[in-house]
């Protein structure tokens, strides 16, 4: 790991612990872990401190528009537009892959949409659990569908 990201650790009261591995110019990542490896939260961050305030609000059940700054590992420009369109999703809606797909100008590339999604490093943040199927079902989510369906649960969306 680079010197430059500190790792933190959230518990959340619904999915459980969250990594968040943060550098200098923003959020890297996040991460659901099982067993957090380090200590508690560090105070006086304020990258950090505005991103639990708003986890915090947003397992409350609140809806939250996340406002903290991303910090992209290396990607494409595909993933990083999809991952812009994610961000428009309204809190307690969905969009489909393929109208994802659409919304970025590309119809045909609804697998390509869910390769992005599954590569989204800022799960919550970048909300790629409000993606489903065309036909209504969850989808894949790379920390399991039943952590996805809590999360749109949690938003209000009914299944």
């Amino acid at each position: 790991m680079s010197k430059d990201v500190s790792v933190h650790h959230y518990l959340s009261p619904l999915v459980g612990w969250l990594e968040l591995r943060l550098t200098p110019r923003g959020v890297r990542s996040i991460s659901f872990v099982d067993v957090p490896v380090n200590g508690p939260l560090a105070e006086g961050n304020p990258v950090l401190d505005g991103l639990v305030a708003q986890l915090d609000r947003y397992f409350l059940g609140e809806p939250v528009k996340f406002a903290v700054p991303p910090d992209f590992p290396p990607c494409t420009e595909f993933q990083r537009r999809v991952w812009e369109e994610l961000r428009r999703i309204p809190y307690g809606e969905t969009r489909s892959y393929s109208r994802v797909a659409a919304a970025i100008g590309n119809p045909k590339a609804s697998r390509a949409v869910g390769l992005a999604n599954g590569s989204n490093r800022l799960p919550i943040v970048i909300p790629c659990h409000r993606v489903i199927r065309s036909d209504g079902s969850l989808g894949g989510y790379a920390s399991g569908t039943a952590t996805k369906r809590l999360l749109l649960q949690l938003e209000g969306v009914h299944l």
